[in-house]
């Protein structure tokens, strides 16, 4: 399938809320509902996993960029899902749309942009960061 890669490709994730997602897991101690940095994590997840089964072997995609609207809050026990499109390709720049949603509304959307990179470069590059 690789070489295949097109627009209008589409994703999908899905999480529950947990304890564990919340805005108090990530440091808020009073708003115990979906963190921001939970569904962005989501949206990443729907966006990269659907475009890997179009990319060359040894390539991955890597996020450079977010535009992100959290519309509306999420209380612990609802369940959530993004659902992207990729949108644009130029080169090796990938455009993503999302939306999400929890059991009763639209609760995000926004923008996400990944750039196709070659795997062994990618981590040689990062390892060279620490010296090893």
């Amino acid at each position: 399938m690789a070489g295949l890669l097109k627009a209008g490709i589409k994703g999908e994730a899905r999480d529950v809320v947990t304890d564990q997602n919340t805005a108090v897991a990530y440091g808020n101690r009073v708003v115990n509902v979906y963190a921001s940095p939970a569904m962005i994590g989501l949206m990443e997840k729907a966006s990269l996993e659907s475009v890997l089964p179009y990319l060359e072997e040894g390539m991955i995609t890597v996020g450079t960029r977010f535009e992100v609207q959290h519309q509306a809050a999420t209380p612990v026990g609802m369940n959530v899902v993004v659902r992207s499109t990729l949108v644009e390709i130029e080169g090796k720049r990938l455009l993503f749309t999302f939306e999400a949603w929890d059991d009763a509304e639209q609760i995000g959307k926004g923008t996400h942009e990944r750039f196709i990179v070659k795997l062994d470069s990618f981590l040689k590059r990062t390892a060279g960061k620490s010296g090893e």
